[in-house]
């Protein structure tokens, strides 16, 4: 059998695509590996958002290139944003590349490797390779195959594709293309599918989940969306990342209310809070509007887990600006924050700005913000000691076998903390009611109060 690796980079959008290469290649007959230097194709799925990203991506790449030169990988092929955005110098500066793919071709990628490989079946020389059509409207739907590279009881799904919003700092309207939805008709279909093999929490991911279904003519689509999956018998949790401020409805806020199934989760990208550097941004708003804002989430779902992100150094945030983002931070006490260094990307609207913050500066900015939330983090995470949460099994501890490791609903992979389970042993997938007993800056401990709780 042909052996096929990837190298997902990016973000959880990037990793749904790279799943559905995945599906397509298992389904024509590739042999799937982990191991890089055990495969005949060795595919990179890049990330192009900002430059930490496409360091990051060309890195990967010149690894892969360097197994290639040791002869342990026979092809290398590049996909993703990166690709997307710079196939044509990429191909110039980088001829260990055999092939570069943009985002319209992840559903047919099986057909792209198959010319690479030559009709004998054997791998074939070939100078890279621009494929004939790189207009970024592809949207996957529930027939495509996917293979799964989260955990088996954990599935990301994507809901719509592309942004229509105007954000003078991102690139990726031009490299994903307008808004499109997939019907709810089709992600039902796929999320049965996922439930029927065990997966039980679903995580919904979009360049905005609260567009959703707009272009459908759907009102409050994503609502209708959530309520629909919730449905789905064999599904315990669903999650929606990626929601723009100001288009969160009442509806949504009422299911996230009272449907157990829906997790009390936010996750909206602020990106800062002085109303000058939000204009800059073409975000609107400042933060007297975006206190009311978070004011009407709170009051309508009380014990909201909220997650948000922020941009330090963007051209005019002077320290004022900056002074204003720290105090918005220290106010709100948000659950859980990112925080990003401007990145001055061309082809934005922000480019023709003046990038002369210190990349020193905005590395100072980002520290200081997260020591901020680290401390609203602490305090906030101690007020949970003696509550129960029904906590979803991850398994067991990387650093010791002695400990459990999950996360209860307000917590999303990876990314938000996670919940230390004292003693008793549960299966990976198992929801367990945990009482907590300590807390730290990120994580909550705690011990099994029952059996099995779904």
């Amino acid at each position: 059998m042909k052996k096929v690796g990837m190298l997902s980079l990016g973000c959880a959008k990037n990793l749904v695509d790279s799943e559905v290469m995945l599906g397509e290649l298992a389904r024509e007959g590739y042999a799937l590996t982990n191991e890089a230097d055990d495969a005949e194709i060795v595919i990179v799925n890049t990330c192009g958002f900002i430059e930490s990203a496409k360091e990051e991506s060309i890195s990967a790449i010149l690894d892969m290139a360097e197994l290639k030169k040791q002869g342990k990988v026979k092809k290398l092929v590049v996909s993703g944003c990166l690709s997307q955005r710079y196939h044509t110098e990429l191909a110039q500066d980088l001829p260990e590349v055999d092939l570069f793919l943009g985002i319209n071709h992840v559903g047919g990628i099986q057909k792209f490797l198959t010319d690479l490989r030559g009709t004998s079946g054997d791998v074939v020389n070939r100078e890279p390779t621009e494929a004939e059509d790189w207009r970024p409207d592809f949207l996957y739907n529930s027939e495509h195959p996917r293979v799964l590279t989260t955990p088996k009881f954990c599935a990301y799904v994507k809901i719509s594709e592309g942004c229509d919003h105007v954000c003078s700092f991102c690139i990726i309207p031009k490299l994903r293309g307008k808004h499109r939805s997939r019907t709810i008709e089709d992600i039902v279909a796929e999320v049965r599918r996922l439930g029927d093999a065990g997966v039980r929490e679903i995580n919904l991911v979009a360049q905005d989940s609260t567009y959703y279904g707009r272009d459908l003519g759907l009102k409050d689509g994503l609502a209708q969306l959530m309520e629909a999956i919730a449905e789905v018998e064999t599904i315990d949790w669903v999650r929606a990342h990626y929601m723009y401020p100001y288009q969160v409805t009442d509806r949504l806020l009422k299911l996230m209310a009272e449907h157990p199934k829906v997790c009390k989760y936010m996750d909206i990208p602020l990106q800062h809070a002085d109303k000058h550097v939000l204009a800059a941004m073409k975000r609107g708003s400042g933060r007297p509007q975006l206190a009311k804002f978070l004011d009407r989430i709170r009051e309508a779902v009380p014990d909201v887990w909220i997650r948000t992100s922020f941009i330090v150094g963007f051209p005019g945030e002077d320290e004022r600006a900056f002074e204003e983002l720290c105090a918005f931070v220290t106010e709100q006490e948000f659950d859980f924050i990112g925080v990003f260094t401007y990145s001055h990307e061309e082809d934005t609207t922000a480019y023709p700005l003046d990038d002369s913050i210190s990349k020193e500066e905005k590395e100072r900015r980002k520290a200081h913000l997260l020591a901020l939330q680290k401390e609203i983090s602490k305090k906030k995470l101690a007020r949970h000691i003696g509550k129960t949460f029904d906590v979803l099994i991850e398994g067991v501890h990387p650093e010791t076998e002695l400990l459990l490791r999950g996360r209860h609903q307000g917590q999303a992979p990876e990314v938000d903390g996670e919940v230390l389970i004292t003693e008793g042993f549960y299966q990976p997938g198992d929801i367990v009611p945990i009482t907590i007993e300590e807390t730290f800056d990120y994580d909550l401990a705690g011990r099994a109060t029952g059996g099995v709780a779904v």
